[in-house]
């Protein structure tokens, strides 16, 4: 995990949207209301691996990938990684 990493720096900022907390449940059949504060947990995980492509972040950790706008910091998805 890199520590100066700019989403890591502006972990707070981090928000969804009500159509993301939907299909980021949906995705990951996740059984908790506060899917925001569940992908700050895996982002700032130690074994998170975080890069940034164009205008998203990509975090790829426990076998989940989540996408960030790197603007907004709006999660915008989340799925299970493909093997």
């Amino acid at each position: 995990m890199n520590i100066d990493n700019e989403l890591l720096k502006n972990l707070n900022k981090l928000h969804t949207t009500e159509l993301g907390i939907k299909r980021i449940k949906r995705n990951l059949s996740l059984d908790t209301d506060n899917v925001a504060d569940w992908c700050k947990n895996e982002i700032s995980s130690a074994n998170a691996v975080i890069t940034r492509k164009g205008k998203n972040w990509y975090v790829n950790a426990d076998n989940y990938i989540i996408t960030v706008n790197a603007s907004s910091y709006t999660i915008i998805t989340a799925h299970k990684e493909k093997k």
